[in-house]
């Protein structure tokens, strides 16, 4: 299999998808923070001084997966039709698990946009609660399943 975003002289470029059809595309990224029990608890008792938690990653998620391009250098900008953004708490582990799925109807996937949502919203959980714990860490930014185009569907099995 070839490198396809260098060319014959091995510069950068972006992928030609003109002939590419449009079909409908969807990705589902997972990925999560792991904090003190403590830190935790404040959020779920909207106690950190920053504000709600949960609402302002959702906010800064959905806000980088419609960013992405401008981001990383060869993505094509892509029409988002879906971004969906859900946090489960683990309280036993401490930790937030992110649960993103993108959607699009285009000539390339949204894999990139769903890692880039699911990684700029478990980076605002840090940036809110960075005061009260500065051990917090993002673990775990994976696809989970996608489906759409030439390559079809992916499910992660493990």
């Amino acid at each position: 299999m070839s490198l396809t975003h260098f060319d014959e002289k091995g510069r950068a470029k972006m992928v030609d998808i003109t002939a590419k059809p449009v079909t409908e595309r969807v990705a589902t990224v997972r990925g999560s923070v792991r904090m003190k029990s403590e830190t935790l608890q404040m959020i779920l008792n909207k106690k950190i001084a920053k504000g709600d938690v949960f609402e302002v990653a959702r906010l800064a998620g959905i806000m980088a997966a419609k960013m992405t391009s401008h981001l990383i250098p060869l993505c094509h900008p892509l029409p988002i039709t879906s971004v969906e953004i859900n946090f489960t708490v683990d309280e036993f582990n401490s930790r937030v698990e992110i649960l993103t799925t993108v959607k699009t109807s285009a000539q390339t996937g949204v894999e990139m946009e769903a890692m880039v949502a699911t990684a700029v919203a478990a980076l605002t959980i840090y940036d809110m609660c960075k005061a009260v714990d500065k051990e917090m860490t993002v673990e775990d930014i994976k696809l989970i399943y996608k489906v759409g185009g030439k390559s079809g569907e992916f499910k992660r099995v493990d």
